[in-house]
């Protein structure tokens, strides 16, 4: 036996390397050079209005119409930046994104490992080499952005302080689970964005943590209005509501439905259109999650909606859709939930290896000049028909199902009881042995 599992490890130790070596030959052709373009907004703004004593939101990129953009308590979380090296300033910046993409990672990737029998080290490595292809992730790398970090605080609240155990196998204490939703706050006050979870909280009423992730970001939106009042005030008046500083709604990187409505009409998009699109898809994600909050399901409600968040933003870029990593890697563990063999194991491993290969392959940008026509309009929101997929079709795990997977518990409550009614996917119910 002991010879079997060396074997095991040697063996899953050289399809690690070879798979790294893989991915490492497909960045240096796939991923586009970006020059660290956004970090180096945030960079220039800040040593402007600390070493300048410029107005923060007043800085533009030479060339460029691009300025910070992020509320003021991003820019004192970003303070130190000011005082650091350009060079100090990049190292920082992969750091944190490739420690804050291993452990949303780790704490996703171990029912996989249970199902399919891995050391989860192993399920560790091969998730974390391929989502370093992922187009979203070499994006967030690329451009210096934030949206790993972002997705960190939010699964920290989630993954973390709901869970029933740490990544190391122990159960935190009540007196640190009561602080689930600070993660949801913060997130929140550096982009806004992140503010959707505060409304899914809300959803699925867990008012404890709802009520710490609001004052959260109040109390830390209040901190920047009394550090910087002058840049708050800016932002709440004027930055927050100037979406030329953004970039065009219907630039090709949007992959959000306001991105699809601009690319329909450039010039007039339709904000009736986008509003019946956000209102239908707000009210598939509510009575989706409410579904995961009936069986206490927590890892499918934040993937879910991390999902929306993309599809109902004014503005998602592709890097933004690191987001959709989450639902990546519950497909494969509800795809190896099921029997091996099984129509259901197919079409989820096949759903997630298909919206896998779409989303590193850049194909939206074929249609990056000339968008119109059926076949323009198919694919040029490619990335925003897989979301759609993503938010339809994940399923809701069953009782039986988050057992095997050392399943979540919900924010400080007591266990609920599964819903007596059957839940559903795509029309027909959902068993616990499907």
């Amino acid at each position: 036996m002991a010879q079997g599992a060396v074997g095991r490890t040697r063996y899953q130790v050289l399809f690690v390397i070879a798979l790294a070596v893989l991915v490492t030959g497909f960045l240096s052709v796939a991923a586009v050079r970006h020059g660290f373009f956004d970090l180096r907004v945030y960079y220039g703004a800040l040593h402007h209005w600390v070493r300048a004593d410029g107005e923060i939101y007043d800085w533009l990129m030479p060339d460029s119409k691009y300025g910070f953009t992020y509320p003021p308590f991003a820019a004192l979380v970003m303070l130190p930046m000011a005082y650091l090296s350009w060079p100090a300033a990049m190292v920082i910046s992969v750091t944190l994104t490739v420690l804050a993409s291993a452990l949303v990672i780790w704490w996703l990737v171990g029912p996989v490992a249970r199902r399919a029998g891995w050391p989860r080290w192993f399920a560790l490595a091969v998730a974390f080499c391929l989502a370093a292809a992922f187009e979203p992730m070499r994006e967030t790398v690329n451009f210096g952005q934030v949206n790993m970090l972002m997705l960190f605080l939010v699964a920290a609240d989630l993954l973390w302080l709901a869970a029933p155990a740490t990544p190391w196998g122990r159960r935190l204490p009540q007196r640190y689970r009561r602080f689930a939703g600070v993660g949801i706050g913060l997130a929140t006050a550096i982009k806004l964005t992140p503010g959707i979870f505060i409304v899914y909280l809300l959803v699925t009423r867990r008012w404890l943590a709802a009520a710490v992730a609001s004052g959260t970001a109040a109390a830390a939106t209040l901190v920047a209005a009394a550090v910087a009042p002058d840049a708050s005030r800016e932002f709440w008046t004027t930055a927050l509501w100037d979406t030329d500083r953004v970039g065009s709604l219907s630039f090709i990187s949007n992959q959000s439905w306001q991105g699809v409505v601009a690319r329909l009409d450039p010039d007039h998009p339709s904000r009736l259109l986008w509003l019946v699109l956000v209102a239908a898809t707000v009210a598939v994600w509510v009575w989706r999650v409410r579904a995961t909050a009936a069986v206490g399901d927590e890892a499918t409600g934040f993937a879910l909606t991390a999902v929306v968040q993309g599809l109902v933003s004014p503005v998602t870029w592709v890097h933004h859709l690191v987001w959709l990593i989450p639902a990546l890697i519950l497909l494969v563990d509800n795809a190896y939930a099921a029997p091996a063999g099984s129509r259901r194991r197919r079409g989820l491993l096949g759903f997630a290896i298909f919206a896998y290969l779409i989303l590193i392959s850049r194909l939206v940008w074929i249609w990056q000049s000339r968008f119109d026509g059926l076949l323009g309009f198919l694919g040029s929101n490619f990335y925003v028909w897989i979301s759609l997929a993503l938010l339809l079709v994940l399923p809701v795990r069953g009782p039986g199902q988050l057992a095997e997977a050392g399943g979540v518990a919900e924010f400080g409550q007591p266990e609920r009881r599964p819903s007596p009614r059957p839940l559903h996917f795509i029309g027909r119910p959902l068993t616990i042995g499907d």
